[in-house]
């Protein structure tokens, strides 16, 4: 199996989903502490990480954040630790407090409307040469 950055938090998501796509590409642009590192789950790293940490594939299809410590967190949870570690966003931890079940309720509703709502890819996202070390890809 690929060794993972030790400092870093991973964030998979669906790479032929357009809002998942661009909900990375604004962390990426909001990472200014470099904190992330990113695979689609449809990739072989994906792939791994989900069998690693034995996350269920049917559990979540389209976010799942593994912390440093080895922690990870699935659907609204993911979303809003990802917020939690960013600069102008981290306030959005507060919906942290709602309980998960009225929490992924909402995200379950985005989710299973996103590619009708955003729009699907044939392919995942390849990124640009500069965006490259930010993706675990192999």
């Amino acid at each position: 199996m690929k060794s993972f950055p030790k400092n870093k938090s991973i964030v998979l998501f669906d790479g032929v989903c357009n809002l998942c796509n661009k909900s990375i590409q604004f962390v990426i642009k909001h990472d200014k502490k470099d904190q992330f590192r990113f695979a689609s789950l449809q990739s072989e790293v994906g792939k791994q990480l989900l069998e690693k940490f034995d996350i269920n594939r049917n559990q979540t299809d389209s976010i799942v954040l593994i912390t440093p410590e080895n922690k990870f967190y699935v659907k609204s949870s993911a979303a809003l630790h990802i917020a939690k570690k960013m600069k102008y966003y981290f306030w959005m931890s507060i919906f942290l407090y709602l309980p998960k079940i009225v929490r992924d309720k909402i995200y379950d509703l985005i989710a299973k409307n996103r590619y009708k709502w955003f729009g699907k890819k044939v392919e995942c996202m390849i990124p640009t040469p500069e965006l490259k070390a930010k993706f675990l890809e192999e």
